[in-house]
């Protein structure tokens, strides 16, 4: 091979490598990941907190899977559970305190919005914002358990 067509066969595969490497840096988002909640960082009003929780984010194809296992404030064990779109429909949450059917909305790259529905109507809604060094989570939560306690809470996460 003559020396000018191995260096167009070697700027094009540093090409593809570079746009492949660029894609895959771009599909990562913020919030994927294994997150811990601090409970001393986080205030809870009215409804006492869980005593402690992980929370795991993981995104395939446009889907949000969560699971959260914690330790309520009674020390039973909690878990909650769903794969939702960030597309507005309803999905089913299960193990929540407030609804059965949860929407997602994306506000920015390090933003994200939650709707818990329970009969059709609204009952919490949370804002999910990851720092942008990405190490801390922050979830703003306001509503109501189905048992009618006032949820006014923000949860910090530390990525684990």
């Amino acid at each position: 091979m003559n020396r000018s067509r191995r260096i167009l066969c070697l700027a094009a595969a540093l090409a593809v490598a570079f746009s492949l490497g660029a894609r895959a840096a771009e599909a990562k988002d913020p919030l994927e990941g294994s997150w811990l909640l601090n409970v001393e960082k986080s205030t809870f009003k009215v409804a006492p907190g869980p005593k402690g929780q992980t929370r795991t984010y993981a995104l395939h194809d446009g889907v949000e899977k969560m699971t959260a296992r914690g330790v309520s404030w009674d020390r039973k064990p909690t878990l909650v559970q769903y794969e939702a779109r960030y597309d507005g429909k309803d999905y089913d949450i299960n193990g929540s305190l407030g609804g059965d059917k949860i929407s997602l909305r994306r506000i920015d790259t390090n933003t994200t919005e939650s709707s818990q529905k329970r009969g059709g109507k609204v009952v919490i809604v949370a804002t999910r914002t990851v720092s942008a060094d990405g190490k801390t989570l922050t979830v703003v939560s306001k509503g109501s358990t189905a048992e009618g306690q006032t949820i006014d809470s923000i949860l910090i996460f530390e990525r684990w």
